[in-house]
């Protein structure tokens, strides 16, 4: 009798989980209608096979008889969002793509493409990775285009790839690192560390050559005593006002400013780069030089043609976190996009959007000047919030300061006078008014990402850990708006899930030895493996709510 009974719970269990998908489809569906009026423009949008182990967890949710979450987490992984791609060989993303594009294209649907093979990829972090350099990545890019041939297809093009420049990686590591050394340890008291700061900051403050004391003084009797200029400077450089631009950017949701003159963020915002070399302050006479030499000419004079203080390349870069000199990997990386942003618009259907990071990280004189350079004049728009939790207000203001910068420099102005996210709203507003035309068809659009900012960006605890990493994998976090291209803003194309909600970020090691994540208490999955807790959270903590359950009309 018992074995006979384990047999039909077994049984019961394995039909309920196979027979899942056909009993709440038309829940599932009402769900869409319930949580999103635009549904009739939705359908367009493709929603590609889920993942194995997601189908798995549902199987395991309802062979526990947990049918509401099951559900859910059903109702999530059969949602339109985007295919990526990364790392296959042309053959191999050739035929994935075709046979993408040609099922979106029998089912009447809008196929959404995330590429994601841009040569040194989110500077080697838990994403790292690439194409082997520039040749291998327009030959990875022609075999995408291949794939795509004439259908419809909406492109969001390499995400972080401008926002994360070559450029930008060191100054991460070493914010890192920097970060990693001034902890203080559990045997060294604050106050030591403290001192040992100070002590630190006298040893690196440069020599300065003082007189031997048995020597008569200088011949000059009006010479300077007072230290050389690289004390101020250093000083200057040291001081708590020198922070990050991540750490001065604000936060558009706090109270803003309501100041008669405000000044963008990034105008304030030191470079993080070591000091140039005409930054070096010139070395003090050494003390058994003689202070004049009256045989000697006089020194030359300066060229009268001395260049000027603004290099060329300063009006494109209009920002300190892009160095005005660029190394080759930065340079490359634009040819990359480029090149990308050519041969995938010449299709004739497609459109591609690149990368403008989100509300919360650079301000927008920064990636402005960044689009310009990668082709957005070329392109169809900017994409927003992939892979991170910003809200949405804050991503459709953001894009729109973003798109009304765009067209203010293309009239030839400055990015460095565009209104900013750090502005208040009526003083951003005024000059939105002043400068920028009323008329959405000739400015950029934009696209957001929505499949994880339900509840919004996580805020960690204070000093909890040595690197909070606020983007990989937080707790508590919901999906957000479902997917849709009419979306009652005149600049903002199509709200999408490009990350898939229920894939890992990576291990999240938040600036810890590991092998666990010391929020969550667990080893996180690599990154694009499917997360089971995360994807639960998302479910959970959906807002709107994912509804499982049909309603009866009229009540």
């Amino acid at each position: 009798m018992r074995k006979r009974r384990k047999i039909l719970t077994v049984s019961t269990a394995v039909v309920a989980a196979a027979t899942l998908p056909l009993l709440i489809s038309p829940v599932v569906s009402a769900a869409a209608r319930e949580d999103d009026d635009d549904s009739s423009r939705t359908a367009r949008l493709y929603a590609p096979p889920p993942d194995r182990d997601s189908y798995r967890q549902v199987a395991r949710l309802a062979w526990r008889g947990d049918f509401r979450d099951s559900a859910g987490l059903l109702a999530m992984v059969r949602t339109p969002q985007a295919v990526w791609y990364g790392d296959e060989s042309p053959e191999r993303v050739e035929a994935l793509v075709r046979r993408t594009t040609r099922s979106a294209d029998m089912q009447g649907r809008l196929p959404v493409l995330a590429l994601y093979n841009i040569p040194g990829r989110d500077c080697g972090s838990y994403s790292g990775g690439g194409a082997d350099g520039l040749a291998a990545y327009e030959a990875w890019i022609d075999a995408v285009a291949e794939g795509i041939g004439d259908r419809e297809v909406l492109i969001v093009l390499e995400p972080d790839s401008l926002s994360l420049l070559p450029s930008d990686c060191a100054d991460e590591s070493n914010a890192d690192q920097t970060a990693a050394e001034q902890q203080p340890t559990a045997e060294q008291p604050a106050e030591e560390q403290l001192a040992a700061e100070q002590q630190t900051a006298v040893e690196q403050q440069p020599a300065v050559e003082q007189p031997p004391t048995d020597l008569p003084p200088l011949p000059d009797p009006g010479a300077s005593t007072s230290p050389p200029a690289a004390s101020a400077a250093q000083d200057a450089a040291q001081s708590p006002d020198a922070q990050s631009p991540d750490a001065q950017a604000a936060d558009p949701r706090l109270p803003a400013s309501e100041d008669p003159a405000p000044k963008p963020a990034e105008a304030q915002e030191p470079s993080g780069l070591e000091p140039s070399a005409s930054q070096t302050p010139a070395p003090e006479p050494s003390a058994e030089q003689p202070g004049t030499l009256p045989e000697l000419p006089p020194l030359p004079t300066p060229d009268p043609v001395a260049p000027d203080p603004v290099t060329p390349d300063a009006e494109d870069v209009g920002d300190l976190d892009t160095p005005v000199v660029e190394d080759p990997e930065t340079a490359a990386r634009y040819s990359e996009i480029n090149y990308a942003v050519d041969a995938l618009t010449a299709l004739g259907n497609t459109s591609v959007y690149l990368d403008a990071g989100h509300a919360g990280w650079h301000s927008v004189s920064s990636i402005v000047p960044r689009l310009i350079k990668a082709g957005i004049d070329r392109a169809t728009g900017f994409a927003l919030n992939v892979s991170h939790y910003q809200t949405d207000p804050d991503s459709a203001w953001y894009g729109r300061l973003i798109s009304s910068c765009l067209a203010y420099a293309d009239e030839g102005g400055d990015p460095e006078d565009c209104a900013d996210q750090s502005w208040s709203r009526r003083h951003a507003r005024r000059w939105l008014h002043a400068h920028v035309p009323d008329d959405p068809g000739r400015m950029k659009h934009f696209v957001t990402d929505t499949s994880r900012n339900g509840q919004g960006p996580w805020a960690p605890r204070a000093g909890a850990h040595l690197d909070a990493q606020s983007w990989c994998n937080p707790p508590a976090r919901g999906l957000g708006r479902r997917p849709t291209t009419r979306t009652g803003d005149a600049l903002l194309d199509a709200a999408l899930w490009v990350k898939t909600p229920g894939e890992s970020d990576g291990r999240c090691l938040r600036g810890t030895d590991g092998p666990l994540d010391p929020v969550r208490g667990t080893v996180n999955p690599d990154a694009g493996e499917w997360f089971p807790e995360q994807a639960l959270e998302l479910v959970r903590y959906a807002e709107p709510s994912v509804e499982v359950f049909r309603r009866t009309h009229g009540r």
